[in-house]
């Protein structure tokens, strides 16, 4: 992807080398629900996520130094959000809506959002009730390493499945899904919460879809992307992480899917072509 020199965004708030402490999340809303959700993102264990340490406003912080690679991926992190800005605007205003800009906070370790403090070990993560995308960066290491996802548009496409969140929640749909928390049981639930996030691949294919119109991609980086996707998929984290696939509680599609629907998103380019949740086949 073609991004140095170019003009960055101005809604990055580095939080970075801020206190490290104990994580609890928010219970209720849409923020909690996928927060708990992304430790099969990760093919993580909830249970590390939550040790019954809520972090005040008080304590210590850790000095942070940032390294020259930390600093050109803060960088490339800026001109990918700043992208998204453009072209989410440019769609909303073609629907006779307003983009509202999502703010993008970098940290290390752990933060504190409206949806409740996390560690790193969620990943990035997007909270409905502050509107913003939350982002360790030291994740786009493991994204090479462990899933073996390497490349700057496997990156650029984690940052556009979170804004896809953001987009569900300015078009009203996280709160649809939210609503239906209380009356299904987490196995039919757990079905929902898959559309969202196939939805959310969708709508990173439809960002990457423009993006490719702004000749700033290089050969390769959309299988960048598509590999990505297919390395979160449930059944490959989960049986990486337990050597079996349990389907009932799968939150985020399956590898095949994940793909797909970012692919989908991509040779369609609309908004209105990722509607998930009414597709017989997803």
């Amino acid at each position: 992807m073609e991004w140095k020199g170019r003009k960055g965004s101005a809604n990055v708030e580095d939080r970075r080398g801020g206190r490290k402490g104990g994580v609890a999340i928010a219970g209720g809303g849409i923020g909690g629900i996928i927060l708990i959700l992304l430790f099969t993102f990760l093919g993580g264990d909830p249970g590390e996520l939550l040790n019954g340490s809520q972090i005040g406003g008080t304590g210590n912080t850790v000095p942070y130094e940032e390294t020259a690679e930390e600093k050109e991926l803060a960088e490339f992190v800026s001109v990918v959000l700043a992208d998204t800005e453009a072209i989410w605007s440019e769609l909303f205003q073609e629907q006779g809506m307003t983009y509202e800009n999502p703010k993008l906070v970098l940290y290390t370790d752990i933060v504190q959002s409206a949806c409740g403090t996390a560690n790193s070990a969620v990943g990035p993560f997007y909270c409905p009730g502050d509107h913003k995308l939350y982002i360790d960066l030291s994740f786009f290491e493991e994204l090479r390493d462990r899933y073996q996802a390497p490349g700057d548009f496997a990156m650029a496409y984690v940052i556009a499945h979170e804004v896809g969140h953001h987009v569900q929640t300015l078009l009203g749909t996280s709160d649809k899904v939210n609503a239906l928390r209380s009356k299904l049981s987490e196995k039919e639930f757990n079905q929902y919460s898959v559309r969202l996030e196939l939805q959310a691949d969708y709508f990173a294919g439809v960002w990457a879809h423009h993006e490719k119109e702004l000749n700033v991609l290089d050969e390769g980086d959309i299988e960048e992307a598509i590999n990505a996707a297919s390395a979160v998929g449930d059944d490959r984290l989960q049986r990486q992480a337990q050597g079996r696939v349990v389907p009932d509680s799968f939150t985020h599609g399956t590898s095949e899917q994940r793909k797909r629907w970012f692919s989908k998103g991509f040779e369609k380019g609309t908004i209105n072509g990722g509607d998930t949740f009414n597709a017989t086949n997803l």
